[in-house]
């Protein structure tokens, strides 16, 4: 049976199914949202990777969001090839700003979540830092992270079959003159961080804690 979320969010085509998980201690220290892979391939929220990446933000102290992009799960509407999903993450962004007012944001996306998330964050003024896991440069253009001026995490598999590392190394050293971005390259780890989730996990937890610091 497949796993309900426990929030919907309204969207211009009806609803964005989503989970919304609080810290364990203490207040907030910020909010995330955090988005999937490929819904034609089988992504949802519940995605190993993305579930793994807000248990690190979580640990971190952050309130997460996860939505279903359009046409997935209760999610309404039908995918959209990444235009509309765009439209999902804003729709997601409202509903964080709103409920979490003084709070700053991160956007957290793997896979396609990364190349709606990073170029959604990067122009909206209400996201403060940026995540992309497994940014698929074989697959999209990721040439508008030129104009990107916000601290910035990119975790990488170091055999990953959708992005060349070396491709991404030489992106990251033209990025490093004008934003501040880390790129981490997991040894051995493919697409998916099969068998390596911790070290994604240990990654994305040590850079939103200094960030937030």
């Amino acid at each position: 049976m497949y796993p309900a979320g426990n929030l919907f969010i309204p969207a211009e085509h009806g609803q964005l199914e989503a989970i919304l998980k609080e810290p364990r201690q203490g207040p907030p220290k910020g909010v995330a949202l955090v988005l999937h892979p490929h819904p034609l391939g089988g992504g949802t929220m519940h995605n190993k990777v993305a579930f793994r990446a807000a248990a690190a933000l979580n640990d971190a102290g952050l309130t997460v969001l996860r939505i279903n992009f359009r046409g997935v799960g209760q999610s309404t509407g039908t995918h959209d090839e990444g235009r509309g999903e765009q439209d999902d993450a804003r729709a997601a962004l409202d509903y964080l700003s709103r409920h979490y007012p003084g709070l700053r944001i991160t956007m957290c996306g793997f896979s396609f979540g990364s190349r709606v998330g990073l170029e959604v964050g990067i122009h909206d003024p209400r996201v403060a830092f940026l995540i992309g896991i497994g940014a698929p440069l074989g697959k999209y253009d990721f040439s508008f992270l030129s104009s990107c001026r916000k601290p910035l995490l990119l975790v990488h598999g170091e055999h990953d079959e959708f992005g060349d590392v070396d491709r991404l190394r030489k992106l990251v050293a033209e990025l490093e003159t004008s934003v501040p971005v880390r790129l981490v390259v997991v040894p051995g780890a493919e697409h998916f961080f099969e068998g390596r989730l911790d070290e994604l996990k240990r990654a994305i937890t040590e850079w939103i804690t200094e960030q937030l610091a």
